[in-house]
C-alpha cells in the first residue's frame, strides 16, 4: 500500500510540474520555489500545536487546488504559480513520506503508520 501511496504522489507531482509548464514563467522558478511552503514550520517555534495548524493549513492540498483554480478563473498567472507550487510540494512531501501533522509533535505525522 505504501508503494501504491507514493506513486499516486509522484503521478500528481508530474502533473504540477506539467500545469506549471503551461504557465508563463521560466523554468527555474519551480525548483526556486518548490521549498518555500516549508517556511511554515516557523509556527514550530511558538509551539508544536500551532507549528501542526500553520503547516497543516499551508501543507492542504485543497489550499493549492482553490488558489490555482481562483487564478484560472481571474485570469492571474501569479495566483496559479502559487496554486501549482504549493499543490506540487505538498506532493512531493507527501510522495517522500512526510504527511501532515498531529498536535503534539513534528515527527508524528499522518503517514507514520504506512
Amino acid at each position: 500500500m505504501k508503494t501504491l501511496l507514493k506513486s499516486e504522489e509522484l503521478i500528481q507531482f508530474l502533473g504540477a510540474i506539467y500545469l506549471f509548464s503551461r504557465l508563463n514563467f521560466a523554468w527555474w522558478w519551480f525548483p526556486a520555489l518548490i521549498l518555500v511552503p516549508d517556511i511554515s514550520m516557523i509556527g514550530y517555534a511558538i509551539n508544536p500545536a500551532i507549528g501542526a495548524i500553520l503547516y497543516n493549513i499551508v501543507h492542504h492540498k485543497g489550499l493549492g487546488i482553490v488558489i490555482g483554480l481562483l487564478g484560472l478563473m481571474t485570469g492571474n498567472q501569479n495566483l496559479m504559480l502559487i496554486g501549482v507550487i504549493l499543490f506540487a510540494h505538498s506532493s512531493m512531501d507527501r510522495m517522500m513520506g512526510y504527511g501532515l501533522k498531529y498536535f503534539d509533535s513534528f515527527k508524528h505525522t499522518s503517514l507514520e503508520s504506512l
